[in-house]
């Protein structure tokens, strides 16, 4: 499936750096700071939700402050790569609430895992009670964050097109 790109424009872009670095501004404040009326701002902003560029509006949280010190990537291979069987598998690491993301990826694992847990003790007991039970497991490998050097956050803005 090919997702078509949206051409941005220099105030396109302005909202979306002021949406990135702060979502809670009001409308009016939004507008200030890329020097546009209300109104022609909340119109492009709405156009960027229309167009799927804005997918969501969401409060980023610290692991740490809820509990979870252990951050682990999960490599995971599946025993037979059949549709039926992978999408079960995902289905399943879908309803896990630790499980933060997971990608389906090429090379020798089928997936990766991003999970948190409380400690190296309650991580244990996650795995053998989740991960070992998900549908099709071959094969698992844990590596785990010992610093995170940069957090996942937004893609960069693609550079200005010019004609």
């Amino acid at each position: 499936m090919t997702v078509s790109r949206v051409t941005l424009d220099r105030i396109d872009r302005k909202i979306l750096q002021a949406l990135q670095a702060d979502a809670r501004l009001s409308s009016a404040d939004l507008a200030e700071r890329v020097a546009l009326t209300a109104s022609p701002c909340w119109r492009r902003v709405k156009r960027l939700e229309s167009d799927g560029v804005i997918c969501a509006y969401e409060a980023r949280l610290d692991p740490k402050k809820l509990g979870y010190h252990v951050t682990a990537f999960i490599s995971v291979s599946l025993e037979k790569s059949h549709t039926q069987l992978v999408h079960e598998f995902e289905a399943a690491v879908a309803a896990i609430p630790q499980v933060l993301s997971c990608h389906r990826i090429s090379g020798r694992y089928d997936h990766l895992l991003m999970v948190v847990s409380e400690d190296l003790e309650a991580y244990g007991l996650f795995a053998e009670k989740y991960i070992n039970g998900l549908p099709g497991i071959k094969e698992v490998y844990t590596s785990f964050v010992l610093k995170e050097v940069k957090a996942p956050t937004n893609p960069p803005l693609p550079p200005l097109e010019f004609a």
